[in-house]
């Protein structure tokens, strides 16, 4: 054998096989080669398989997180959009309410300054080639010491619009089938003067009435605590501009009114009264307090000319349901103003179903204990029943008018110069129940008809022009 053969690889025999062997191999390699990378590249490949599912996965999850994104940013823009729409809303109704107010009262001195040009004497005449225009009604009312001192008592009312419309009070007395003279309504702190309303009530020769509270209109009866109108508060001076500009539009409105202010006093459901019956301060008031607050608006009144136009009425609750400490006689003492600060004394006194089993159902019961206080604390003063009613609960209604006018018209009341009816149904809690008071007077027939029977009685003091 060769040295050539000898060094031929173990594994050919020649040259030339040793070729084609290795062309062998690398042909076989390259096929398991396409084949591995076909088989990788394969969509059954449970890898590629699993790469795929985590890719969709991953891919799925962003979606929803970007959407969720989305949402919420959508979500934020909205609630800034609708707190911006609510401040412009609350800001809107706002000024709406305090245009509402400058134009009633500027139609009250637009309608006294009209009653005022058309009282002067002299007056144009009318050229050939001008029409003559008519000038506005004056609008009269009696003097101060006139309606303190009455021809005959009032028959007053109190009804779900008037004076701010008198479609009610019409009906009524269309019912009645007398004219009442007073009509009653209420007030709030967070209100300008109505002189249109006060000019609308003289024009129908009714008194009006308002009973001032110094809260908002819109407060609920159930709510004592009213932190921004404490009595302190009032006597401290942070209602003077208010305070102020109400009697200077009540000057220019001309026209005299009845002002009940901060009623019922006496009592322990009011934001103005001082105690609540168990020795806590109310609203953060003082005693004492009351007496200041109205001495405190009556000098601002005085200060701006006022006085001669208001009756001021100081009307405390009838003592029957009161806290043992509230009808002390020293208690109301403390609450009176003085009289040099008291034009009438009012009264509010309702027939209840909850009084005690000693009720008469008579107008001694009702009134006379308190009104027997009134003239000890105010003697000399006349007397008005400024808010009365009485519920059909039990049936004793019919009987109790016909004592309340006989109360009335007896001459020892001859001091009583009226009364103005709450004539309304009103649903509220009463000892921890859900109740409905009928103060109506047509609540029933039988009622009506007793009414009207007790307003026209035989020697009755009362003298009202016919329906």
């Amino acid at each position: 054998m060769s040295s050539t053969n000898r060094t031929l690889s173990w594994w050919a025999q020649s040259s030339t096989r040793a070729r084609l062997t290795l062309a062998g191999a690398t042909l076989i390699i390259l096929a398991l080669v396409a084949t591995s990378v076909v088989v990788w590249n394969s969509p059954s490949n449970p890898i590629i398989k699993a790469v795929a599912a985590a890719s969709t996965e991953d891919l799925a999850q962003q979606k929803v997180l970007h959407e969720r994104n989305a949402l919420l940013s959508q979500v934020v823009a909205l609630q800034k959009q609708l707190a911006a729409k609510q401040t412009n809303l609350t800001t809107t109704k706002a000024q709406l309410a305090s245009i509402q107010q400058q134009l009633w009262s500027a139609q009250g001195k637009l309608e006294a300054a009209a009653a005022a040009e058309a009282a002067k004497p002299t007056v144009k005449k009318p050229t050939k080639t001008t029409k003559p225009v008519a000038a506005p009604a004056v609008v009269s009312a009696p003097s101060k010491a006139e309606i303190m001192s009455p021809a005959s008592p009032y028959f007053g009312l109190y009804t779900e619009q008037a004076p701010f419309s008198f479609s009610s009070y019409d009906a009524l007395s269309d019912r009645v089938g007398s004219t009442p003279n007073v009509v009653g309504y209420f007030g709030g702190w967070d209100q300008t003067y109505r002189g249109d309303v006060v000019t609308n009530s003289w024009k129908r020769n009714s008194l009006p009435i308002l009973t001032w509270e110094s809260r908002p209109i819109n407060a609920s009866n159930a709510v004592i605590d009213e932190p921004d109108y404490t009595l302190p508060k009032i006597i401290g001076g942070g209602f003077d501009a208010y305070l102020h500009q109400y009697a200077k539009d009540i000057v220019a409105t001309g026209l005299p009114l009845g002002i009940r202010l901060d009623h019922e006093m006496n009592g322990n459901w009011y934001p103005w009264a001082e105690d609540d019956g168990k020795g806590k301060p109310v609203n953060g008031n003082n005693a004492g307090d009351y007496v200041k607050m109205w001495q405190h608006v009556h000098d601002i009144f005085q200060q701006e000319g006022a006085n001669s136009l208001v009756v001021w009425i100081w009307a405390p609750n009838i003592v029957n349901n009161l806290p043992s400490t509230h009808k002390a006689p020293a208690y109301l003492d403390g609450l009176y103003p003085g009289a040099q600060y008291v034009d009438v004394v009012g009264l509010s006194g309702y027939l209840r179903p909850a009084y005690k089993p000693d009720n008469t159902f008579s107008f001694d019961y009702t009134f006379g204990p308190t009104l027997k206080e009134l003239r000890r604390v105010a003697g000399g003063k006349p007397i008005l029943l400024a808010e009365v009613g009485a519920s059909e609960t039990g049936g004793h209604k019919p009987a109790w008018l016909t004592s309340f006018f006989a109360g009335i018209n007896n001459p020892a009341n001859s001091d009583i110069i009226g009364f103005v009816w709450f004539n309304l149904a009103v649903t509220t809690y009463t000892e921890g129940e859900l109740g409905t008071n009928d103060w109506r007077i047509d609540s029933r027939p039988e009622t009506l008809a007793a009414f009207v029977a007790g307003l026209n009685a035989p020697g009755t003091r009362f003298h009202l022009l016919p329906r």
